[in-house]
């Protein structure tokens, strides 16, 4: 591992980390905070595929809408208005808004074969930014100055990964940059996850073969055609199933790093606290060694 002991990470002059986990456990939370404290980077890798590698499928999804207007078509057509996705680190909306769900046009779902084709190109994307925490670990101190880096990742890092191939290459190139961290909730966590979720149901990505198993699944379940399943309620119910399929892949992930609890998280107020907290995670594992 890049600190093989507690001590050799509370002395690296570089700290790098990569945090990984269900999205609302508090990956975006540490992220924003050592940023906030002057000395960290924050890398964020949905950002990266919402603006360098999605960006134009997003504005020209918006821009086909918009054609549809006739007073939007006559601006566009002759180069009067501009149409773009205004993503920041903390509104990822018109990423999850494109990648959709699939279902019932009426109630804004997409055709199946559509909705897997934006998967796809998610699954790439996510890959390629993946691939540049090295590049803008590096950055960050030859251009910034930052001493320290943090990568904020997708909850869905695990779906496009193999945990279990020692010689994958994303997750070896990821490595090689920063220390995986996983934040890994319990029961009730995952119970809140769920009511969360449930409250407002939003777009992720998942593998390809999970997707069409729970497409399956669903309409015999429900004996609903796809064209008249109700997009919200496919993807609560397939929330569910996720939780299930990707804690064993976390897990296998976490083989390659460290582990900490969401209710650590919780007690992490400044930069000094999240150093002790990984240094207790590394002590952790000297002590049980996966």
């Amino acid at each position: 591992m890049r600190y093989p002991t507690a001590q050799a990470w509370r002395d690296a002059p570089h700290k790098q980390v990569l945090l990984f986990g269900m999205s609302g456990l508090g990956k975006t939370y540490l992220s924003n905070m050592l940023r906030d404290s002057g000395d960290w980077f924050h890398y964020s890798v949905d950002y990266r595929i919402g603006t360098r590698y999605m960006g134009e499928h997003i504005a020209d999804n918006a821009k086909r809408h918009a054609m549809q207007v006739p007073f939007l078509r006559d601006l566009l057509m002759s180069d009067s208005i501009y149409i773009g996705s205004n993503i920041t680190f903390e509104n990822l909306a018109p990423l999850s808004t494109y990648l959709g769900k699939p279902g019932d046009p009426a109630r804004g779902g997409l055709p199946f074969d559509e909705y897997m084709q934006r998967q796809d190109q998610h699954r790439t994307a996510e890959i390629a930014a993946l691939l540049d925490t090295g590049h803008f670990a590096e950055r960050a101190g030859r251009i910034y100055g930052y001493p320290h880096f943090v990568c904020d990742t997708s909850g869905s890092i695990c779906e496009v990964v193999d945990p279990d191939d020692p010689d994958d290459p994303v997750l070896a190139a990821v490595t090689r940059a920063a220390l995986p961290v996983w934040l890994k909730g319990d029961d009730a966590h995952t119970a809140e996850l769920v009511r969360r979720f449930d409250r407002a149901p939003k777009p992720m990505y998942y593998q390809p073969a999970f997707l069409d198993d729970a497409w399956r699944d669903y309409q015999q379940e429900t004996g609903q055609r796809p064209e008249a399943i109700d997009p919200d309620a496919f993807v609560r119910w397939t929330y569910a199933r996720a939780l299930a399929h990707r804690q064993p892949r976390y897990a296998a992930m976490a083989r390659r790093g460290v582990t900490v609890t969401a209710d650590e998280v919780q007690q992490v107020r400044d930069a000094a606290d999240f150093t002790d907290l990984i240094a207790r995670a590394l002590e952790r594992r000297a002590q049980d060694p996966i």
